[in-house]
């Protein structure tokens, strides 16, 4: 895939060194935008905004070069630099589930003009290093699917794909049009809790909930749980879709400040329009809130049931686990 072979030793390469927050950060912002805005969604957008705002804030700055390593945010990395100029990057974000210390490898992008030189290759080995002599337990990245090239690298460097996972977004529209059939939208019931469960414990899978940190306590029937979310002001929102009193899915909008909250949750057999009209009654019901929402899915479970509720494709990521 590299046109050159780099050292194995990418530590020591004399172009390759660590991100400097007081320094790099609007440089580190630019080449993020030159190298994703294409795909960039509003979240991204945000994040270089913020990167930005961050580079040019004294009190941040003391403050992220104490936290760079405790701190969920991409505080730390390797930059590589020719002729005073950052051309390659790629970012440390540090998490903690369960005890466990566990490292994403993100950012990871080179300047359009000095690709295939084998720099993104050198970037990546020198993060895994880092994390490992941080004693990391796993370390983790994603990359969008249809890099191929770069899925390519990462396996070479001993990556193993565990999901393929797809953002979807819609606008919110109290007048979109619904379904004619026979499925019924109800509140969730607390005798659905179970099975709702059980179906988000397989969509949401433990193994990358480290990096949302999905908690679904908030969705769980009772009235301390009533009380507790009233006490934090949040307001939980859940549906069920019923046919002869059997459940089909249910969806749960967990507010987070940025409307990218809804959790959908289903059986295998269960029939793909009952996530259809769930996902178009909360286009109807969020409508004053948030202009837009998402929602994040396995890839090719109920993908034509979600577009037939009117949401679109933003990305799809592969999500790589190191190995060896």
């Amino acid at each position: 895939m590299s046109s050159i072979t780099l050292s194995v030793r990418a530590d020591v390469h004399p172009n390759l060194r660590p991100l400097s927050i007081v320094r790099d950060l609007p440089a580190v912002a630019d080449l993020i935008e030159l190298c994703f805005s294409g795909t960039m969604d509003s979240e991204g957008k945000r994040y270089v905004q913020e990167m930005r705002r961050a580079g040019s804030d004294n009190s941040f700055v003391k403050w992220a070069s104490r936290a760079a390593e405790t701190t969920s945010l991409p505080l730390t990395g390797y930059i590589w630099e020719e002729n005073g100029d950052i051309i390659g990057n790629a970012s440390l974000v540090p998490f903690r589930h369960n005890q466990r210390r566990i490292y994403l490898i993100a950012n990871v992008g080179v300047h359009p003009s000095h690709r295939r030189k084998g720099i993104a290759r050198a970037l990546t080995e020198r993060a895994m290093q880092h994390a490992r002599e941080k004693k990391a337990d796993n370390i983790w990245l994603h990359v969008r699917a249809d890099n191929p090239e770069a899925v390519d690298l990462y396996t070479k460097l001993g990556f193993t794909e565990r999901a393929r996972r797809t953002s979807w977004q819609a606008a919110t529209d109290r007048h979109v049009r619904g379904l004619e059939t026979d499925i019924a939208i109800t509140n969730r019931h607390p005798r659905f809790w179970q099975t709702q469960l059980n179906w988000l414990s397989r969509l949401y899978p433990d193994q990358l909930a480290w990096h949302r940190n999905l908690n679904f306590n908030s969705l769980r029937p009772g009235l301390w749980n009533w009380l507790f979310l009233l006490f934090v002001d949040m307001n939980v929102r859940q549906w069920a879709a019923v046919r002869k009193d059997q459940l089909h899915a249910t969806l749960s909008w967990i507010p987070n400040g940025r409307g990218e909250s809804l959790f959908a949750a289903a059986g295998e057999r269960c029939d793909p329009e009952a996530l259809t009209v769930l996902l178009i009654q909360a286009r109807r019901e969020i409508f004053h809130l948030y202009p837009n929402i998402t929602l994040e899915f396995p890839v090719n479970e109920f993908d034509d049931a979600i577009r037939a509720a009117g949401f679109k494709p933003i990305r799809t990521l592969v999500w790589m686990q190191a190995t060896s």
